[in-house]
């Protein structure tokens, strides 16, 4: 077993496709498919399902995946500490709901960064799509909220998905709106002084149910409802249509000049926190990751109170 067969087997989870990771690591698809094989032959077990449509990780590939993403981040430091080897390239992978903290959190993990070739990637997704890509380890963490609604919808699915979910903060529901909303001058709101705005949503897919909503009170009856796909587009309307979106309160004035939060006279929570797989380690950029995301939530909400 090589360091290059552990990045082609991480290539092949992340992409979901031999065909697809052999196009990205520039190989053969032949070459990659025996690479596979041969260390699937060495540890005697099989790593991926192959079907039709794709591949999937077994349940001993999780858990080598864990061991593989650990060993190759480490090696890549090893070589850039120890023999200069600048240019290898670091791979981090995270998957979340609409959250700005997230955002803000992956920003100055890469001022930290000292890396002159790197592969990061974060991706503003469906609630159903993080919880896929942390448990196919496409993605080293996931953040998503729960409260009482979906707590026991979401749990039994992290759970039978070999998923933990690890609480980062409570926060009390708000409005998101635009500046020049007419509502703006509120210090408190209630969902009947909004019902003649459009409520903002993000679309979730084929699993468009209530519970995967990234909203709060996704049953009350919105007398106007647009659901949008990414948050440039939330915003857009929020600020062309007075729509409004309920969320957790926290906001970065830097990231979102034109939006304001104002509390919700209601009796709920939202608890953000972060999913990881039971069978992977948390590597070291996880692990700055994570200490950047509670310290950009702490700081946010005590400007708030």
């Amino acid at each position: 077993m090589t360091l290059q067969q552990l990045k082609y087997v991480l290539q092949v989870a992340k992409d979901g496709s031999i065909n697809e990771a052999a196009k990205n690591l520039f190989i053969s698809q032949p070459s990659l498919s025996n690479s596979i094989k041969d260390i699937e032959a060495e540890l005697q077990i099989s790593l991926f399902h192959r079907t039709n449509k794709g591949i999937t990780i077994t349940n001993e590939g999780e858990a080598f995946l864990g061991y593989a993403r650990a060993v190759v981040e480490q090696y890549a430091l090893l070589e850039e500490r120890y023999l200069d080897k600048r240019n290898t390239q670091i791979s981090f992978s995270i998957s979340t709901q609409h959250y700005s903290f997230a955002i803000n959190a992956f920003v100055e993990l890469l001022k930290e960064v000292d890396y002159d070739a790197y592969n990061f990637s974060i991706e503003e997704t469906k609630t159903n799509e993080i919880i896929e890509n942390v448990k196919n380890m496409k993605s080293e963490i996931g953040i998503l909220y729960m409260n009482d609604f979906n707590h026991d919808v979401i749990s039994k699915i992290l759970n039978e998905s070999n998923l933990t979910f690890h609480s980062l903060f409570v926060a009390k529901p708000h409005v998101f709106m635009s500046t020049t909303h007419p509502l703006a001058s509120k210090s408190v709101l209630t969902l009947e002084e909004l019902d003649d705005y459009p409520y903002l949503s993000y679309l979730q897919g084929d699993t468009n149910s209530f519970y995967f909503m990234e909203e709060i009170q996704s049953t009350y009856p919105h007398k106007k409802s647009i659901k949008v796909s990414d948050r440039g587009t939330l915003f857009n309307l929020m600020i062309g249509l007075n729509g409004y979106t309920i969320s957790t309160g926290i906001i970065f004035n830097e990231l979102n000049p034109e939006v304001i939060a104002i509390p919700l006279a209601i009796d709920d929570y939202i608890e953000v926190g972060y999913i990881i797989h039971k069978k992977s380690f948390i590597t070291p950029l996880a692990t700055r990751y994570l200490e950047l995301l509670k310290e950009s939530c702490e700081s946010s909400i005590i400007r708030e109170s």
